[in-house]
């Protein structure tokens, strides 16, 4: 048997999605349009958020560094993903394997506890305006965004150090359309018990603290709303509360689906539809569920329009 920080393997065969052939050229389409729209809508925000000094506020800060995030990760592994629908196999080498399941890693875990401060953010801002300027500061949001940083890298690399202590013998053909952890645990020829309990710690910190805070948070905020007498501010509030309820959701749900239960080919082929939702409809959706609904920004892509008009 070869030491425990060796590997065998060269390189990985990535299955894809599915190996339909009939399927590949529509699915080729779909995850292009979908890519497309998360690039431009999220390099569009932090263009406009950089060029806007309006913009330059607590909620827009959180805002840009959450495109920033689903540019990058949706970056990692889309276009790996989209050179298999017109390939025949999907090749990645053990190195670029591991520097793709880092990085995947290091965005997901961030996005977890971005959304939990906008979440905080919108919290403050309903239930203590008053102390909103305070309570949100300058220093309070830098610390929130480096404390974010901080725990997807510590996540990232106990996930990383654990895969690469693995050996990996003979088989190499991962059942995923990226290098994720639990397709990659099954391919190993040693004991995966101490990745398995880091996948469920880690991962279960980073989903269940997370969720529950955001959760907590828009509880006193609905609990906010419902004391508005305004029956059209009500409307407004809860149409806003209820499309980020939708996409925090959906992002936290399907992670939880994929890692928060036992592994087996079957929950594998499941696992690689729920993380279709996380990985590429999350992305594409940020841009339309948290800006362009928003005045603020629509006053801001009119101005930055005309000005490059004139």
């Amino acid at each position: 048997m070869a030491p425990g920080n060796v590997s065998l393997v060269t390189e990985f065969i990535l299955l894809g999605l599915t190996d339909l052939s009939d399927l590949q050229l529509p699915l080729f389409c779909l995850f292009l349009i979908m890519y497309v729209v998360t690039v431009l809508g999220n390099l569009g925000l932090i263009t406009l958020i950089g060029l806007n000094t309006h913009l330059h506020t607590p909620m827009y800060f959180f805002l840009f560094n959450l495109s920033f995030i689903d540019l990058c990760y949706s970056s990692v592994f889309t276009p790996k993903m989209l050179t298999h629908f017109t390939s025949k196999k999907n090749i990645i080498s053990y190195r670029g394997c591991m520097t793709q399941l880092y990085f995947f890693c290091f965005f997901v875990i961030s996005e977890c506890y971005v959304l939990t401060s906008m979440a905080y953010d919108r919290y403050v801002a309903i239930c203590n305006p008053l102390l909103y300027h305070v309570l949100m500061s300058p220093k309070v949001c830098s610390s929130l965004m480096l404390g974010s940083y901080l725990m997807a890298f510590s996540g990232a690399m106990a996930h990383t150090g654990c895969m690469l202590g693995l050996t990996f013998c003979d088989a190499n053909t991962i059942n995923h359309y990226l290098c994720d952890i639990l397709p990659l645990l099954q391919l190993s020829c040693t004991s995966t018990y101490v990745n398995e309990l880091v996948v469920f710690i880690v991962a279960g910190i980073n989903v269940m603290v997370p969720s529950v805070t955001i959760f907590v948070s828009y509880g006193f905020i609905l609990s906010s709303i419902l004391r508005i007498s305004s029956r059209e501010g009500r409307s407004k509030a809860f149409s806003t509360c209820s499309s980020h309820i939708v996409a925090v959701s959906l992002f936290f749900g399907s992670g939880a689906f994929m890692y928060l239960k036992p592994s087996s080919a079957g929950s594998m082929d499941e696992g690689k539809i729920s993380s279709v939702f996380y990985t590429n409809v999350v992305p594409a959706m940020n841009p339309l569920i948290y800006s362009l609904r928003n005045k603020d920004v629509k006053i801001a892509l009119t101005k930055t329009l005309s000005k490059r008009t004139f």
